[in-house]
């Protein structure tokens, strides 16, 4: 059986070599309009940073606040401290994490604007899938300018 917070654990881990490999493309390449989701490699990444933040906050009942727009994050430094305090939150969410709190019932919204019951184990794979679907996004874009992405594997947990 797959322990949720053992995803999480691998995406942090996947996530933070993605961001060392992301770091020697220059700032104008990582910040470049592509035309993707969010349209830059910076602005996926932040994207997947900030939808980590707002579900821990909304698994931890506090209002979430948008850390910053995509384009005041200026540095890779100011991304890596983001990172570093967005693991830090969840880190501490699954430290605290009983069965009975993953078995924990919410109220959310789905995609027809419906509200609809999940759990929080719900919410956190939805946080794992999420991440492991710009992922790919990510992978295609490093492609497109012939940058191989980090090899990614359950190996060395």
């Amino acid at each position: 059986m797959v322990i949720i917070s053992e995803l999480l654990k691998y995406n942090e881990r996947v996530r933070r070599e993605y961001f060392e490999s992301l770091k020697k493309l220059s700032w104008e390449e990582f910040t470049k309009n592509r035309e993707a989701s969010f349209h830059s490699i910076r602005n996926i990444f932040i994207h997947i940073l900030n939808a980590v933040d707002y579900w821990v906050s909304f698994l931890q009942k506090e209002d979430f606040k948008l850390h910053r727009k995509f384009d005041e994050y200026e540095t890779f430094q100011d991304v890596k401290e983001y990172m570093e305090r967005v693991e830090k939150r969840m880190s501490d969410y699954l430290e605290m994490l009983s069965p009975s709190k993953l078995n924990e019932n919410y109220m959310v919204t789905d995609d027809d604007g419906k509200p609809c019951e999940v759990t929080a184990e719900d919410i956190l794979i939805h946080v794992f899938e999420e991440e492991v679907h710009h992922r790919g996004e990510l992978i295609a874009l490093l492609w497109q300018i012939n940058v191989e992405p980090p090899m990614m594997s359950w190996k060395n947990l």
